[in-house]
C-alpha cells in the first residue's frame, strides 16, 4: 500500500441505514498463502525530495515560471471552494475534532504547523494533540525512507485539514509501523482507529493510504474493516483518498501494475467516503480560470519530470472504478446504471493534481527544511475531512456515515455539489519492455467513476450536508 501524497521536486525555486447488494462469486478475491502469511502492509511512495529555494511558499506565478506547474496557497484554495462566506458566519470547525491517522507521524509536526500558519496568515488550531494507541512509535530515523515518506504524508494531512477547518481541533494518531520488511501493519491502523472511536475522540477520521483490492484479498479486507463498522455504529465519518494511479494499481509486489482496471481499498468500503481528485485552474486570488477537470497528469511531461525524474507517461491520476469485493450499497441505487452490482468509487472529489499542487512546510530530517509542493488524493482526503468538520459544527454533532446524504443531495440537484464534466482517469505506463494503457472512466454531467458526484461549493454544501446527514 502507499499513501496518496506525491512530493514534487522543486529545486528551481508533496450511522446511516443502508444495504449492500449480495456479492456474486466474481467478488471473491483470493490471496496466495504467501500473501496471507505476510499480512497487509502499507508503505509511503518513493519520491525524490528537493526543497524550494525560497524562504516562504511560492506563488502560483513563481511555480508556473520556474516549474511549469501551478501551486496554490491556503487563501486560493479557501476561495476556490467558497469558504469565506462560512468563515464570516463563524463556521470554521469550532467544537469539531479532525483525526489524522498516519504511521510514524512526524517529529516536527508541531513547529512545522506553527511555521505554516505564520507564513500563510492562518490562526493556530485550538489544539494539536498526538497519541500512539497502537504502541510507541520508534525514534525518527532520517535514513529510513519509510519514516521520511510518512512524515511527508503527515505534514500534508495536518496542514491542509487545518487550512479548511482552522477552528477545529486536530488529533494526530501515530502507529509504530516497524516490521522486518520495513513496512507498516494495517492491523495497527485498525487498532488505533478503534481506540479513537471507542473513546469518542473525534467526529471525522482522515486516512491517506490505499491498495488494490486484489493485492489485499477479500478475506483479509473483511478481517480488517472492523474499525469502519465501529465508526458507523458510533456516528464517526471516515474519509480516504481513492488513489493516485487512475484506473490502474500495483500488484502486491508494489512494483508491477495490473494490466486491467482495478479499484482501491479502503476507498471501496461502503462505510468509507472515497475522495477522488480534480485539477483546479485558479488565478492568483483563487478565482477559477476554467472549470475543474478530472486530475490526470499521466501524460504531462513537466509533472512527470518533477515527480518521477523522467518524461513519462506514468500513472498520476484520480483513482476510481468498480469494486470486485463489495456489492452496490443501496445509497448508490440511483447510479446503478453506472456501477452495476458493484460499489462505485469515488463518492466526491477535491483538489489533488500535481500540476496544481499545494504548498507545505516541513523541517524533519532526511531532507532540507523548507517549502515543498505536494499533491495526490492524500491532499483531497484531508481537505474533505475539513469540510466534514465544518458540517459537524453546523449540525452540532458528528454526522457519521455521510454517503447516503451525498447521493440524496445529487438526486435533489442541490447547489452544494458541482459537476465535473471533463477529463478521464485512463493511464499509460511502460512495463516488461512495452507500453501499456489501462483504460479508465470519463467525467460526465452526472455520477462517474473518475470524480464521483463531482466537487463542492462549500457555502452551500456544508449546511446542506449538515441538514441531510
Amino acid at each position: 500500500m502507499a499513501p496518496g501524497a506525491r512530493m514534487l521536486a522543486a529545486a528551481a525555486l508533496g450511522a446511516a441505514v443502508f444495504t449492500v447488494a449480495p456479492a456474486s462469486p466474481t467478488h471473491a478475491v483470493p490471496r496466495s498463502a504467501e500473501q496471507a502469511k505476510a499480512g497487509v502492509f502499507i508503505r509511503p511512495g518513493t519520491v525524490d525530495l528537493r526543497r524550494e529555494r525560497r524562504q516562504g511558499p511560492s506563488s502560483t506565478t513563481q511555480c508556473q515560471q520556474d516549474l511549469q506547474i501551478s501551486c496554490y496557497n491556503p487563501a486560493q484554495i479557501q476561495r476556490a471552494y467558497n469558504l469565506p462566506p462560512l468563515y464570516a458566519k463563524g463556521v470554521n470547525g469550532k467544537g469539531a475534532t479532525i483525526v489524522i491517522v498516519d504511521p510514524y507521524g512526524s517529529p516536527t509536526i508541531g513547529k512545522d504547523l506553527s511555521t505554516f500558519d505564520s507564513e500563510e496568515s492562518l490562526p493556530a488550531p485550538p489544539s494539536l494533540r498526538i497519541i500512539q494507541p497502537a504502541g510507541k512509535v520508534p525514534a525518527f530515523n532520517s535514513r529510513n525512507s519509510d519514516m521520511v515518506g510518512w512524515a511527508t504524508e503527515t505534514t500534508l494531512d495536518v496542514e491542509w485539514a487545518h487550512v479548511i477547518a482552522p477552528g477545529a481541533k486536530i488529533l494526530l494518531v501515530e502507529t509504530p509501523g516497524a516490521k522486518d520488511n520495513g513496512g507498516v501493519s494495517m492491523a495497527q491502523i485498525v487498532t488505533a482507529e478503534k481506540y479513537v472511536i471507542g473513546h469518542h475522540l473525534g467526529g471525522v477520521i482522515s486516512q491517506s493510504f490505499v491498495a488494490t483490492e486484489q493485492a489485499v484479498g477479500s478475506s483479509t479486507i473483511e478481517s480488517l474493516r472492523g474499525a469502519y463498522t465501529e465508526a458507523d455504529s458510533d456516528h464517526v465519518t471516515v474519509v480516504t483518498g481513492s488513489g493516485d494511479s487512475g484506473a490502474a494499481g500495483y500488484e502486491s509486489n508494489q512494483s508491477t501494475y495490473y494490466p486491467h482496471p482495478v479499484t482501491m481499498w479502503p476507498a471501496s468500503d461502503p462505510l468509507v467516503t472515497a475522495v477522488g481528485g480534480t485539477r483546479l485552474n485558479l488565478s492568483g486570488s483563487g478565482n477559477r480560470d476554467s472549470a475543474d477537470t478530472v486530475w490526470n497528469d499521466t501524460y504531462s511531461r513537466a509533472t512527470n519530470e518533477l515527480v518521477n525524474g523522467n518524461a513519462g507517461p506514468s500513472p498520476l491520476a484520480s483513482g476510481g472504478g468498480k469494486s470486485v469485493v463489495f456489492g452496490r450499497p443501496s445509497y448508490q441505487n440511483a447510479v446503478a446504471g453506472i456501477v452495476g452490482d458493484h460499489r462505485g468509487v469515488p463518492d466526491i472529489s477535491m483538489s489533488a493534481a500535481c500540476s496544481g499542487a499545494v504548498n507545505v512546510y516541513a523541517s524533519f530530517g532526511g531532507q532540507q527544511a523548507g517549502w515543498y509542493a505536494l499533491c495526490g488524493t492524500s491532499e483531497a482526503a484531508p481537505l474533505f475531512a475539513g469540510i466534514v468538520a465544518l458540517a459537524d459544527q453546523v449540525a452540532g454533532h458528528p454526522l457519521g456515515l455521510i454517503n447516503p446524504a451525498l447521493y440524496k443531495m445529487a438526486a435533489g440537484h442541490l447547489h452544494g455539489l458541482v459537476r465535473v464534466t471533463s477529463g478521464n482517469n485512463t493511464v499509460t505506463f511502460r512495463q516488461s519492455g512495452s507500453s501499456r494503457t489501462v483504460h479508465g472512466y470519463s467525467a460526465q454531467p452526472h455520477y462517474n467513476l473518475a470524480t464521483g458526484l463531482g466537487t463542492i461549493n462549500a457555502a452551500y454544501f456544508v449546511p446542506e450536508l449538515a441538514q441531510l446527514a
